[in-house]
């Protein structure tokens, strides 16, 4: 077969996969009793990232360097970037949100790739020169797998806030690690009152405090995982930085030039590096800076994405055309 025509029927499986994974995932939480859904969609996904590997592996093969050259492989790459720590991030919490809202990321940047760009964009072409080095694998990789990581970090910050839309929340502190927090409704309808007027209303009550014990919970768990992915992306993020900085001095003769690319990832860096400082010294807890690790998720897709609208700078390779 072909190698061309297997590219696209892996990708074509790993889109159908995603599509398919993002159903099960949704119809798990809609409908918890059914047992398996949950195993079937991580099934699934597991799949999609073989196929995504197979996919990316190929291309190295054929062409003799790391794939991550053009835009249509580092999306590929970001959609196994995406399945790969989902997948690693729900075997440790075995929580099904997680493949909930990174699945359908993960789907519509591989439609992106394989749909919207046209097909003389997802050829393989000869490397720039500035791109003929060994960092290509560590600076562009590292930056993929710090951008999957905190989009899936930004991503469980939303929800948050979703949750708690019109809802005011406070925070208990004491004894709690750095960054986190216990939550609790600061409404006064959640508190139980002391007179009841019927063994009905009693039951209510009960039944009241049980549904915010168990979202505060879910909330705390949210946040929390939110905090600790952010904090696995964030030096990532940094390293690729870096690694960038040493790349460029090397190939164009400085370590920083303001580039479009460059300056959205310093901007990138400076709003996950708030967000940390705001969680580690407890100034800043609950909706705040989830709104900031929100506003982050933004702006990760205009470092990535958005500048390749201008198409001017030194990472010309990436540009949209």
């Amino acid at each position: 077969m072909n190698l061309e025509i297997m590219q696209n029927f892996l990708v074509n499986f790993a889109f159908g996969g995603l599509l398919t994974a993002m159903l099960v995932y949704w119809s798990s939480l809609a409908f918890p009793g059914i047992f398996g859904l949950n195993k079937l969609a991580s099934f699934i996904t597991l799949f999609v990232n073989i196929a995504l590997v197979l996919t990316l592996s190929s291309r190295w093969f054929t062409n003799g360097y790391f794939p991550l050259s053009n835009l249509y492989e580092s999306l590929l790459f970001l959609s196994w970037g995406l399945t790969f720590v989902h997948l690693f991030i729900e075997s440790k919490t075995k929580s099904r949100l997680i493949g909930a809202i990174a699945i359908p990321v993960a789907m519509f940047v591989t439609a992106f790739a394989s749909l919207a760009l046209p097909v003389e964009m997802q050829k393989a072409s000869p490397l720039v020169p500035a791109l003929k080095s060994n960092w290509l694998m560590m600076h562009v990789s590292i930056m993929m797998l710090s951008y999957s990581i905190l989009i899936l970090g930004s991503l469980l910050s939303i929800l948050f806030l979703i949750i708690t839309k019109g809802k005011d929340i406070d925070i208990n502190l004491k004894g709690s690690s750095v960054g986190t927090g216990s939550y609790k409704m600061k409404n006064s309808d959640t508190v139980p009152s002391l007179i009841f007027s019927s063994q009905s209303s009693v039951v209510q009550e009960q039944s009241n405090i049980l549904t915010n014990s168990t979202r505060m919970n879910l909330l705390e768990s949210i946040d929390n995982l939110s905090y600790r992915t952010i904090g696995l992306g964030f030096p990532l993020l940094t390293i690729g930085i870096i690694a960038g900085a040493v790349w460029a001095n090397e190939a164009w003769g400085s370590y920083w030039s303001w580039d479009p690319k460059e300056t959205w990832a310093l901007i990138t860096w400076l709003i996950f590096a708030s967000y940390l400082h705001s969680r580690i010294t407890k100034s800043w807890q609950g909706k705040k800076p989830a709104i900031l690790a929100s506003l982050g998720f933004v702006v990760v897709w205009i470092c990535y994405l958005g500048v390749n609208f201008l198409g001017k700078g030194l990472h010309s390779y990436g540009w949209l055309t």
